[in-house]
């Protein structure tokens, strides 16, 4: 059987979730990771990764690797994305694909120069519940989808306020709107735009509302009316205003109604599936997503969402960021 090596670029949450997964893939060798942090590439020797770089394009020189999962902050990713791609490995990025439009577009032409295949990271597309959701708008049961309302609520950059936890020092850059591109809308809102995008098809028309509940240069709260091509119309959340976790998506059809959520299970819970599978069923998502790009790579198949996707996403949050309504 042929066996895919992988590497990673970037060992923050999400490189470590990959990390992890990587490891528990039966066609995927884990053979490389780079990261300035020592402390980072000390834990990726205790997963037995045999090759570790604090400069990601020392491993990119390596010709044992196939493919590489870029995983940094957003305004790294045009630079390590296009190294990538001349490096001639394939690669999937973490959402968003970049900090705009014209990085993005950026992106996605140093792929197809290079003839290399572009994967951006989106596990809720990946996640059961929202899997049998699309199932069931096509399958008929719910009529036609009038309403759907999608909310991500979470503590975003303010996690280590949480009461269960010592203080958590939170990166500089998660401060910075030129280097993030945008606040909330842009880092929850291009999951929820992705997955509405999967269900309903393109984006006709997005206006927004932002707010700034922490006096930040970018906004904390988001909510968005969109309209897409199938006539569906959504109402889209988020925010990084709540210690209590929600993400959950509601249907409206002309037949039915349905409501599926994605949150954490309760402490105990989680460590019976951990025991029993190796990993929560909070991140299941996060490794069918890596099976899928692995997969895809070795039977020379596109695997989705696409760079074109990741495009279409900022295409949308770039307008609803334009059409803003004033609520004063």
């Amino acid at each position: 059987m042929k066996i895919l090596k992988l590497g990673i670029i970037g060992l923050g949450y999400a490189g470590q979730i990959h990390l992890m997964n990587a490891k528990r893939l039966g066609n995927a060798s884990l053979v490389a990771v780079a990261d300035i942090s020592k402390k980072a590439l000390s834990r990726a020797k205790r997963y037995r990764v045999r090759k570790t770089f604090t400069d990601y394009k020392q491993m990119l020189k390596d010709p044992e690797i196939d493919a590489v999962i870029i995983a940094l902050p957003t305004h790294l990713h045009l630079k390590s994305a296009i190294d990538a791609a001349e490096a001639k490995k394939h690669m999937m990025i973490e959402k968003p694909i970049a900090r705009n439009v014209e990085e993005a577009k950026e992106i996605i032409e140093a792929a197809r120069r290079n003839n290399v295949k572009l994967m951006v990271g989106y596990p809720l597309r990946f996640n059961q519940q929202f899997q049998d959701l699309k199932r069931r708008i096509y399958d008929g049961t719910l009529g036609d989808i009038e309403i759907a309302i999608a909310n991500y609520i979470s503590t975003g950059p303010f996690f280590h306020r949480t009461e269960t936890h010592a203080p958590t020092p939170v990166p500089e850059w998660w401060f910075q709107k030129d280097l993030t591109g945008g606040g909330a809308l842009i880092d929850l809102g291009s999951h929820l735009i992705n997955l509405l995008r999967w269900y309903f098809g393109e984006i006709t028309n997005i206006k927004s509302y932002l707010g700034y509940r922490f006096n930040m240069d970018f906004e904390d709260k988001a909510i968005c009316l969109a309209k897409f091509e199938s006539e569906t119309t959504a109402i889209v959340n988020v925010g990084w205003f709540s210690q209590k976790y929600q993400l959950k998506i509601e249907l409206l059809g002309t037949m039915d109604h349905v409501i599926a959520r994605h949150e954490p299970a309760n402490p105990l819970t989680t460590i019976v599936q951990i025991l029993l599978t190796g990993i929560s069923q909070f991140h299941q998502g996060h490794i069918v997503e890596l099976q899928h790009f692995v997969n895809c790579l070795l039977r020379d198949s596109q695997p989705t969402p696409t760079g074109e996707d990741g495009l279409r996403d900022l295409e949308a949050i770039e307008r609803a960021y334009k059409n803003q309504i004033p609520l004063e």
